[in-house]
């Protein structure tokens, strides 16, 4: 998280360069610990190199199915060893493809800006 210099109202902010290897390791570390994540990646300020100050890390995960409504599932992952704020969106394979197939800046967004960090080798049927 960032800090406050002692004595200070300076914050010192981590670059993209600690942020992205913090992401890649969490990455690591969910893909490993659980089942059926097709993609995994990052989106925003951080991947287009505008981040600063206060930038928070926008999350998108892609999964083959999930229990949970859209809202409540990035409820169950931990977040916390990220370095700064972080926003998790988790779509099933279903939704990702209707919201591709829907287009849309938001959807052109996330398929041009993101950077994947984890592609399951059979991850053409979430594109």
């Amino acid at each position: 998280m960032p800090v406050r210099s002692l004595n200070s109202s300076v914050f010192k902010w981590p670059d993209r360069g600690k942020v992205d290897h913090a992401v890649r390791d969490w990455a690591q570390k969910a893909v490993n610990s659980r089942d059926g994540i097709i993609k995994l990646g990052y989106f925003g300020s951080y991947a287009h190199g505008d981040w600063g100050v206060g930038s928070d890390l926008d999350l998108v995960a892609i999964v083959d199915h999930a229990s949970e409504p859209f809202e409540r599932r990035s409820l169950t992952w931990d977040l916390s060893p990220l370095p700064v704020p972080a926003e998790l969106l988790v779509y099933t394979s279903t939704e990702w493809q209707a919201l591709q197939k829907k287009g849309g800046r938001f959807a052109r967004t996330l398929e041009q800006e993101s950077v994947w960090l984890f592609e399951a080798p059979d991850s053409a049927s979430a594109q």
